[in-house]
């Protein structure tokens, strides 16, 4: 196991935390988080791109021209393909973009994520936010106090704890999660992770 501090919200040490091997010391397996975060972007695709085939362009119903005798190539409809206004070949149609990837692959891509982060320094613990009411000033001197301004950052909090969510929505470059909600893409998209000691028990007791 290893050992990381427990900061408080002042940015202080408040304690120790020992972090499951399995869950947060592992060999990240790069092609696995790879396959996961792009499962996850291809879900988010609108795939609402759409363009008119030739039957479905409006007009064309008369043929252009006779078929022989003016000297011009034979022509069956203004609207097809060939002609300016005229239906698109092979064009894009409204899909789905998402593919499957198991719930094995999902887990050790986190996995992976989360003990990449510890391998590199870039993963903290905090005890807890006394919040008594949403305070963005509270929440913004706690990213301050840990020297995370101008970084990217993502705080994973416990899925109950709407008033630190709250507080931290509009900070700018914070991304704010329940633990539920915990993904690899969202876990590896910043420059330093959070995570309360009640969302750190809650992924624990989910990946190991």
């Amino acid at each position: 196991m290893t050992t990381i501090e427990i900061k408080d919200a002042s940015g202080k040490k408040a304690g120790d935390a020992e972090l499951s091997a399995s869950v947060f010391g592992i060999e990240p397996n790069v092609p696995v988080m790879h396959q996961v975060v792009r499962a996850q972007r291809a879900s988010w695709r609108a795939g609402t791109s759409n363009t008119l085939t030739r039957g479905q362009v409006r007009g064309g119903g008369k043929k252009p021209w006779r078929q022989k005798g003016t000297g011009r190539a034979r022509q069956g409809s203004i609207r097809s393909p060939q002609w300016a206004g005229g239906g698109t070949v092979f064009g894009p149609h409204p899909r789905s973009y998402a593919f499957r990837v198991n719930n094995k692959e999902v887990k050790l891509a986190m996995r992976s994520a989360l003990s990449a982060k510890v391998a590199d320094g870039q993963f903290t613990v905090v005890d807890e936010f006394k919040f008594e009411k949403p305070c963005t000033k509270d929440a913004k001197a706690f990213i301050k106090a840990m020297g995370f301004e101008g970084q990217r950052t993502t705080l994973v909090i416990g899925n109950d704890d709407v008033t630190t969510w709250l507080s931290f929505r509009n900070l700018e470059k914070v991304n704010i999660l329940p633990v539920a909600e915990a993904n690899t893409y969202e876990l590896l998209d910043n420059k330093q992770l959070v995570f309360t000691a009640e969302a750190l028990k809650r992924i624990e007791e989910v990946l190991a």
